[in-house]
């Protein structure tokens, strides 16, 4: 099938940049301080050769959670993922295919294990790179993509995602359910007008002064309670161990602590907490008693708990053990690392995961087609962040702010690495100036991705 709307990619390329860390972040049992961004260009040409619009797309490396590597050193997997991204560049620039977005990434991302496997090969690396790691690497060139057709078509890119514009409905990309279907049908008309900020609190961030070992003094708070009150939070997701329950109860009743301490002071009565083990818990047992000793010791902890993300291995296949549903009965437990296409959340449903978190990092397209699925099948559904400054934070956002049921986002960047937000928060002050612990997603209604 083809349609008038359609385009070919005329022009693509990528830079890195990196990416300064004000505090450091630990999660997974590993701790990173310092990073980059890629950032993609690209430039898409109409079918009839008239017309051509640019677009951006940005993200961080973040190999340290999409490449968790024993054997390979951080290095060697960020240099990887690095030179992944610029071979990406090159299967865009090559192909001469017209198509919706869609239609073009789905079928080039069908290169991706084949190109990472001949690039591990070329740089002689003991293993090969995972599929979540190339899809983080590919996710700029993907975001540009969608960003460069709507921008063409004088629209927003969620509005161009309708039988007017697309070859073919959702069934090619997913299955026979969604015989007839399109991904309009699973997108808002218009972002939500605001939403609530996940504050991310790390395994080393201080709660209180006491925990402070050297200040930053950049003038950003540096303890739960300054964050609570700079930003008027009322969402926050927890980073714990997995492998140590008396610390990671410990530092679940804290933060409660600080939190209840804090929000008093405010006069806020309600607030909401997630909970990330990282993959690292070794049986849903563990989560099991983890959630009946918060009920028991603290009940206002446990009401606060909104749900749980992957607290076991992201390889499903290989641990068919790990089902989820004695503690998805308890509250939502998400699929996150392991949740890479559409096969790996079927069988994410089998093993008892009830819900979904939604990552810009994976790509706009696979987003799209997995919070369709996902809302099809009525799952919790939740979106979160690669610690994402600047441009990415708002294409994260507004991934968010387009899906429905999702109810907040999360969005550390401002707290670990700010410095690409200062380019932004003068066009969009609502996002990054926040005082009610919302941000204000009604500002990403755009041509392209929405700003």
């Amino acid at each position: 099938m083809s349609r008038a709307t359609d385009v070919r990619i005329k022009f693509a390329a990528c830079t890195v940049e990196p990416l300064a860390y004000r505090a450091p972040l630990k999660f997974g049992g590993r701790v990173l301080d310092k990073s980059f961004l890629i950032n993609c260009t690209l430039t898409v040409e109409s079918r009839d050769g008239k017309l051509h619009a640019t677009g951006f797309g940005s993200m961080p490396v973040g190999n340290i959670w999409a490449w968790p590597s024993s054997t390979l050193t951080s290095d060697q997997t960020e240099t990887a993922m690095k030179a992944f991204a610029e071979e990406v560049i090159e299967l865009g620039s090559v192909c001469t295919e017209y198509g919706h977005p869609i239609d073009l990434s789905y079928h080039l991302s069908a290169e991706y294990q084949h190109t990472a496997k001949t690039l591990c090969q070329r740089m002689k690396l003991a293993e090969s790179m995972p599929e979540l790691a190339q899809l983080v690497a590919a996710s700029p060139f993907d975001a540009a993509l969608h960003d460069a057709y709507g921008r063409l078509h004088q629209a927003n890119s969620y509005d161009t995602l309708t039988s007017k514009f697309m070859n073919y409905d959702l069934s090619e990309y997913l299955d026979e359910q969604f015989k007839g279907e399109y991904l309009d049908q699973y997108t808002l008309r218009q972002p939500k007008a605001r939403m609530p900020l996940y504050h991310l609190v790390g395994a080393l961030d201080p709660l209180t002064a006491a925990d402070i070992t050297k200040k930053i003094n950049d003038g950003l708070p540096e303890t739960l309670g300054e964050w609570i009150e700079y930003n008027g939070l009322t969402h926050m997701k927890i980073k714990l161990s997995g492998e140590d329950f008396a610390w990671d109860l410990a530092r679940v009743l804290a933060i409660d602590a600080v939190a209840t301490e804090t929000q008093a002071k405010r006069g806020c009565a309600t607030w909401f907490y997630s909970l990330d083990f990282n993959e690292k818990c070794a049986n849903v047992e563990y989560v099991v008693e983890f959630l009946s000793k918060i009920q028991e010791q603290n009940p206002q902890a446990f009401d606060r708990v909104q749900y749980v993300e992957q607290p076991t291995h992201r390889d499903l296949k290989a641990h068919p053990e790990n089902k989820m549903h004695k503690a998805a009965a308890i509250k939502p437990v998400v699929i996150d690392e392991s949740l890479v296409d559409y096969d790996a959340l079927l069988l994410s449903r089998e093993q008892g995961y009830t819900g979904v978190a939604l990552k810009a990092c994976k790509g706009q397209t696979e987003s799209l087609l997995l919070a369709a699925a996902a809302e099809k099948f009525g799952l919790f559904l939740c979106v979160q962040d690669l610690t994402c400054p600047g441009y990415s934070f708002l294409h994260s956002a507004s991934l968010a702010a387009r899906i429905p049921g999702i109810a907040a986002i999360e969005g550390n960047g401002r707290q670990y690495c700010p410095g690409p937000n200062k380019a932004f928060s003068k066009r969009f002050p609502g996002m990054f100036d926040i005082k009610d612990g919302t941000v204000e997603t009604g500002l990403l209604n755009g041509p392209g991705l929405g700003f």
